[in-house]
């Protein structure tokens, strides 16, 4: 089974950065996008930055030449460089994975962590 594992969250100041992991397991071949989202007390789950096999990366505006993400695909795990973090970047951050080949098998739906709570305060 495909589990999502991230890591890397905690307390900053503003101005400050963070950098989170999200390690994905499970018997996998290879992982089509793997991407990071959040979710804010009251607000809805969005997107932060996604980056394809292929290499190419979407990223929110809001947080465009903050953050980067990259990716280990031998290891199948993403990760997010923030930098110039703000108060409004505190969030739970989500990775989700989509277009999964385990065993031999491709899932074309999207597999999620748990989070992992970023704070942003001085």
């Amino acid at each position: 089974q495909v589990q999502l594992m991230e890591s890397g969250g905690g307390l900053v100041q503003p101005g400050g950065s963070l950098r989170l992991s999200c390690a994905a397991s499970g018997s996998i071949s290879s992982i089509n996008v793997m991407g990071w989202y959040r979710q804010a007390p009251g607000q809805e789950r969005a997107l932060v930055a996604i980056m394809s096999r292929g290499g190419s990366t979407n990223y929110a505006d809001s947080v465009k030449g903050r953050f980067t993400i990259s990716r280990d695909y031998a290891k199948h795990t993403v990760y997010l460089q923030m930098n110039s973090l703000k108060p409004e970047d505190t969030a739970v951050y989500y990775c989700e994975a989509t277009g999964v080949t385990s065993q031999g098998s491709f899932y074309a739906g999207e597999y999620w962590g748990k989070g992992t709570l970023v704070t942003v305060s001085s």
